[in-house]
């Protein structure tokens, strides 16, 4: 555990937006936040917690107390019957798990390949892309209550997860700190290729294995966005709206060839994208 005051935050996020943090607590374990919190309990003071950092935008200083936890690690809980459950550590890097999950033979979370940011972070978000869902592998979350250091656990069906949400997400007073993440994955995989352009590129390379489809996605994502570290972005940030029938025939008759997605409960995703670049917005600027 190491803690600063003023500390610079110019690093610790993708936008590389100069910024300090009034105190910076870096925790190595999640047994050092328990012992930071029965030091200090943090009663009312503001915090943030901090992941990759490819989430937010810093307009100013934080006068706060910024959290950053960094603890990695990867166990196997079980592998038998053609599943595997797999426990990771809120500070691993997401594309680094995918990446061992592909070279592992784990199947599940090959399409959220390239998303930035932290395992932990990916929980809090519920992260999906190209037609997959992190809640749709999640087993359980791991925290600890901010509140009196109490460890808990959270099944999935616990968590809140809705369309780029969670329970610890709507808490955004910062109650809980999530600290683990166990995946339910498959030695079978099930491919999800549905998403335009995705088969085809993926036929492009031969038949489906992890391999083809993480290359596959990787290849889409870089294809779209700039490096982080060469122009400092927030990747691809936004949420699908959501709409009734009605309102997407009244789109439809103005736009025929409008994208939309059925749901399970009637309504229909259209592709932000799509609308933004429909609107003029696409590459556009104002100022820096």
């Amino acid at each position: 555990m190491q803690t600063y005051s003023n500390y610079p935050l110019t690093a610790l996020n993708t936008f590389g937006v100069p910024a300090v943090a009034a105190r910076y607590v870096r925790f190595d374990s999640d047994g050092d936040v328990l012992a930071f919190l029965h030091q200090r309990p943090l009663g009312n003071t503001p915090r943030l917690i901090l992941g990759g950092g490819s989430n937010l935008l810093f307009v100013d200083d934080y006068d706060g107390l910024l959290l950053h936890p960094v603890f990695k690690g990867v166990t196997v809980l079980d592998d038998h019957g053609g599943q595997v459950r797999v426990r990771a550590m809120a500070g691993e890097t997401w594309d680094d798990l995918v990446a061992l999950a592909v070279a592992r033979g784990w199947g599940g979370i090959e399409n959220l390949s390239l998303i930035p940011g932290m395992v932990g972070a990916a929980a809090v978000q519920n992260i999906g892309a190209y037609g997959v869902e992190i809640q749709e592998r999640i087993e359980w979350v791991e925290a600890i209550a901010l509140g009196n250091g109490q460890r808990v656990r959270f099944s999935a069906a616990e968590c809140g997860f809705g369309y780029r949400r969670s329970r610890f997400k709507e808490d955004g007073d910062g109650r809980f700190m999530v600290t683990a993440v166990a995946l339910r994955l498959n030695r079978r995989p099930r491919w999800v290729l549905d998403y335009p352009g995705v088969r085809d590129a993926v036929a492009a390379l031969g038949a489906p294995t992890l391999d083809t489809v993480r290359q596959t996605i990787i290849t889409i994502r870089r294809g779209k966005l700039p490096d982080p570290a060469e122009c400092g972005n927030a990747g691809s940030f936004f949420k699908n709206p959501m709409v009734d029938p009605a309102t997407l025939a009244a789109l439809r008759a103005r736009h025929p060839d409008l994208p939309h997605y059925p749901q399970a409960d009637g309504r229909f995703k259209l592709a932000a994208g799509w609308l933004i670049e429909r609107c003029g917005w696409k590459g556009r600027q104002l100022g820096r």
